[in-house]
């Protein structure tokens, strides 16, 4: 068993296990103190380990309400949110109760964005089942849901009381939804980490070594900026491109290919103005493609453009888009956001 420790304005603890989510209700017990536990899921993890979780929270004395949303962002929304917040209020969940989410992004999203809004905050535990939501999207406290206009436009910074990742549930995922996740991994690789992205080139870690570099990356950069005001919008690398490209197919596209997407237009935008080397580029995109993942899209410049208007990482007439002159080597370059156009134009020309 690894644990990492995050401090932050509420401080937890990340253990990464094998086997863990049999153990959950004896990890929880010790940061829960209310009766009733909300298990938040999605309707296919529900099927996979809801069982399990559900006895060993018992069996550690909670009683435990069960909701299980469907899969997909169209459960990040306003709508699923409110049929989230009045089961708990129709439940009696009071103030000193908990909601643990049992899933990926999505349901750790959702349910941390219920956590932080119902009665103005109640207890919150993040068990990622996929590798995205293992690595990146539950640690640091970002919750949200989605609106019409945009992703994650409505949100609050809520860290978790505890977060337990089993490795063992990543065995059970598609390999679409392995390689969501192995789109964040390389983005670690490339902010912060060119020791962990040549061993993703060599193919030698483990999920479980995996998930610990990028916690133990994600939980640096939480630490030092946990508002998201200075070098916390390095995580947010290709994920301004990438933002775009999933509200223009409808998120039809999934986050980690949108993602892998708004890196590689990204970095051959970079090469095209001369500030990466054309190497450099092409072993992200090797990388990308190597785990299946896409570094194009039919989109045009333009309506992508439109859409990373909205993007809520801007500020007044400036975006920090992060880039990487060097593997290993994120900067956030302050441009104006007309600037942003030039850099999708020329990222849709592959690497030379």
């Amino acid at each position: 068993m690894e644990t990492i420790e995050v401090r932050a304005s509420r401080c937890y603890t990340i253990v990464i296990e094998e086997g863990l989510l049999a153990r959950t209700g004896e990890h929880c017990a010790q940061v829960l103190h209310g009766k009733k536990v909300l298990l938040l899921t999605d309707e296919t993890v529900n099927a996979l380990y809801g069982d399990t979780v559900e006895r060993s929270l018992c069996e550690a004395g909670f009683e435990v309400a069960r909701l299980a949303v469907p899969v997909g962002e169209g459960s990040k929304s306003t709508a699923v949110y409110l049929q989230v917040v009045s089961f708990l209020a129709a439940n009696g969940f009071t103030r000193s109760d908990a909601i643990v989410a049992l899933g990926g992004g999505v349901v750790g999203d959702l349910g941390g964005f219920c956590a932080a809004s119902y009665l103005r905050g109640i207890g919150f535990v993040q068990i990622p089942t996929t590798l995205l939501a293992c690595v990146d999207s539950s640690v640091g406290g970002k919750t949200a849901v989605n609106l019409p206009e945009g992703k994650n436009l409505l949100g609050a910074f809520y860290q978790p009381w505890l977060v337990l990742c089993d490795p063992c549930a990543l065995r059970t995922l598609p390999k679409a939804i392995y390689a969501d996740g192995m789109a964040e991994v390389i983005k670690y690789g490339m902010i912060r980490d060119s020791e962990l992205f040549a061993l993703l080139e060599s193919e030698k870690l483990r999920d479980a070594e995996i998930i610990s570099r990028c916690v133990s990356i994600k939980r640096d950069v939480v630490q030092a900026d946990e508002r998201d005001h200075g070098c916390r919008q390095l995580l947010n690398y290709g994920h301004t491109v990438g933002h775009a490209v999933e509200k223009c197919s409808n998120f039809g596209i999934s986050h980690g290919s949108a993602v892998a997407i708004g890196m590689a237009i990204v970095a051959r935008a970079m090469v095209a103005m001369g500030t990466m080397a054309a190497k450099d580029c092409a072993r992200l995109t090797a990388l990308l493609k190597k785990h299946g993942l896409p570094t194009t899209c039919d989109f045009s410049a333009a309506a992508l453009y439109e859409v990373a208007l909205s993007d809520k990482k801007r500020a007044n007439d400036m975006l920090g888009l992060i880039v990487c002159p060097t593997v290993g080597d994120g900067q956030i370059n302050k441009i104006p956001v007309t600037a942003l156009m030039e850099y999708i134009e020329k990222g849709t020309a592959p690497c030379k």
